[in-house]
Order: structure tokens, then C-alpha cells, then sequence
């Protein structure tokens, strides 16, 4: 049996064993249909087909066809027209050459058309720095101890002549943070002794000022309760974070902690001898309403050789980890006060 709608071998054109495939009504080529998709031929041709012959649409070219690839083992044939050999490529080694000239093929400049911008460089984050902390004491809130240490000078240790007091601050590892140095001049070092004014600078390792401290000269006597010591904390230099100050107490000596407006915000008290005799002189500092000490600055002793013929001191500041950076600043001034007042020779 032939298929049907196709000539059987046995069958003379124009009859058929069956009935061929009916026309399409309303297909392409109808005026009253949709135009045909993008890609067939509408152009068919206008002969009158035989009768009951179906009709069939060729698509129309839609672009260039797939390039023959070649023959494997042929050689690769350049582009350019007139030439049949194969493309030779540049030597090993060899420069990239630009047309028409010797030199390297230029890159593209920036802004150009299709050239891509450079990748932006994100910059570095920014630091993070605790709100309300000075700089250059951000170091200071990870520490719940210092360590003072005044170096030794030899001039004054040999010869007696008193020169600036120089000191080194430290942390519990004995890793150095911050150094300090006294600015005098000489007639006032010989005629004020220990009760002298002075300007003292700390800087951290990188030799930037971060602290000042400023004593004013005041009298030494308890019988006067006017005229008590003080000492004045900036940080950085121009801006007071607080200061130290004095109180009148016929016995044992007592310091109030005092913030930038020179509110009370902790008390330090000392022994009533201070002076240290084998062994340490402890300081305890307690709230402003006193209390449970909280912390404490001791004066360490160094051994006898040391403390007999030289001034040479050792201090140890403790106080609580979450203290603000500012009063942790005002303890060091506080030392270096204690330091002048009782342990400073003549």
C-alpha cells in the first residue's frame, strides 16, 4: 500500500488510491491571516497547482551559513585575499607588532570606545576609633595596670646635679607605651627642690604628645589648707580631662580625682608615714563616697642600694578595666604627683 497523497509505482499521474492530504484553509499566503513568522518565504510560486497537490512553503535565507570547517590535518588559510597559504604567527619571543608599524601594538587609552576603566581600588577601613576617647590613649582601655618607671641619670646620681625627671610607662608585660619627661629649667629644679612647678610631657612611641601635665607651685605645709597642691591633665595638650587636687587631712595624706569640671569622681588615700622602708607604700583609691578599694598606686621598693643613693622610683598603677580612658589618664598624673611630693629628694 503507497502512502497516501503519493504516486504508487503501478498508479499513471492523476489518479490516486486515495484521497491526497486536504489544503489547508486560512494557511500562509491567506490575506486574511497573521503575517508569517520571521524566516519563511512568502514569495511562492503563483502556478496553480494540480489539483488536490498540497500546498508547501520554503523558508526564506536568514543569514550566512555555518562556515565549512576544515579538513583535519589541512593548513589553517589566512584571511587575507590573494594569499593561499597558511597564516605564519610571530616567532617565540617576538613583540606583538601594530599594522603598518614596528613598534609594540599600543594598548587602548582609558575613555575610549570599548575600553574597559580600570577596577576601582576600595580603600582601606577606616580605623575604629572608641567614641569619646583622646587620641592617642585608645591603648589605654584595654589595660587594668600600668607600670611607671624612672630612669636613672647618671649626672644626677654621680655628682648630684639635679636634672629633669624622665620616666617610661609600661604595660604588665614590661612592653613600653608611653614615655614622659619633665620640662624645667635649672634655677627652678635648685630653688623650688620637690615642690617645684613644672610642665611634663607624654608621648607615645611614635613621639606624639598625647598628655600634659601642668602642677602649678603650692605649699607643702598641712598647717595651710589653702594652699594645697593640684595638678592639672590634658589630653591631648589644651583640653583638661580632669585634675588632681590636694585635701587638707593632718594626718594622712588624701587626693580628690576630679573630672573636667572639677567634679569629685574618686578618692585616694595614703598611709599616714608615706615613706617606704623595705617594703611598698600603697595608695588605695575608693569611690567618691569612699568604700571598698577599687584600685591603688603603689610606690615599689627597689632594693636598698638603690633607694638610699638614687630617686629613683618604681610605680604600679591598678585600677578597674571598664574605668573611662580620661580617669585612667588623671591615676598617671596622680602618680607622678605622689612621686614629686613624697619621694623626690631635695
Amino acid at each position: 500500500m503507497s502512502a497516501p497523497g503519493y504516486l504508487s509505482p503501478h498508479q499513471s499521474p492523476g489518479s490516486y488510491s486515495m484521497d491526497p492530504y486536504p489544503v489547508p484553509q486560512g494557511g500562509y499566503g491567506d490575506p486574511n491571516h497573521a503575517p508569517p513568522p520571521v524566516g519563511f518565504q512568502m514569495g511562492y510560486n503563483h502556478q496553480q497547482p494540480h489539483p488536490g497537490q498540497p500546498v508547501m512553503y520554503q523558508p526564506g535565507p536568514i543569514g550566512p551559513g555555518p562556515m565549512p570547517m576544515p579538513e583535519y590535518g589541512a593548513p589553517q588559510m589566512g584571511p587575507r585575499p590573494g594569499y593561499g597559504g597558511p597564516m605564519p604567527g610571530p616567532e617565540y619571543g617576538a613583540p606583538q607588532m601594530g599594522p603598518g608599524y614596528g613598534g609594540p601594538m599600543p594598548g587602548p587609552e582609558y575613555g575610549a570606545p570599548n575600553s574597559v576603566p580600570p577596577a576601582a581600588i576600595s580603600p582601606a577601613p577606616a580605623a575604629v576609633v572608641p567614641v569619646g576617647v583622646p587620641p592617642g590613649l585608645e591603648y589605654l582601655t584595654q589595660l587594668d595596670q600600668i607600670l611607671i618607671h624612672q630612669k636613672l641619670e647618671l649626672l644626677e646620681a654621680f655628682i648630684g646635679f639635679e636634672t629633669n625627671n624622665q620616666y617610661e610607662i609600661k604595660n604588665s608585660l614590661g612592653q613600653k607605651i608611653y614615655k614622659a619627661k619633665e620640662k624645667n629649667d635649672c634655677c627652678t629644679r635648685y630653688c623650688c627642690g620637690a615642690l617645684r612647678s613644672f610642665d611634663m610631657k607624654i608621648k607615645d612611641n611614635t613621639d606624639r604628645e598625647v598628655i600634659r601635665l601642668i602642677r602649678p607651685f603650692r605649699c607643702a605645709s598641712c598647717c595651710c589648707p589653702c594652699c594645697l597642691q593640684e595638678l592639672e591633665v590634658q589630653a591631648p595638650p589644651g583640653t583638661t580631662i580632669g585634675y588632681v587636687f590636694q585635701d587638707w587631712n593632718p594626718c594622712v595624706p588624701k587626693f580628690s580625682i576630679k573630672g573636667a569640671n572639677k567634679e569629685t569622681v574618686m578618692k585616694l588615700e595614703g598611709p599616714c608615714f608615706a615613706c617606704n622602708c623595705c617594703g611598698d607604700v600603697n595608695f588605695e583609691l575608693t569611690g567618691k563616697d569612699g568604700g571598698k578599694p577599687i584600685g591603688r598606686i603603689s610606690k615599689q621598693w627597689s632594693g636598698l642600694l638603690k633607694e638610699v643613693f638614687t630617686d629613683t622610683d618604681n610605680f604600679g598603677i591598678q585600677f578597674p578595666l571598664d574605668l573611662d580612658v580620661k580617669m585612667k589618664a588623671v591615676l598617671m598624673g596622680a602618680c607622678f604627683l605622689i612621686d614629686f611630693m613624697f619621694f623626690e629628694k631635695d
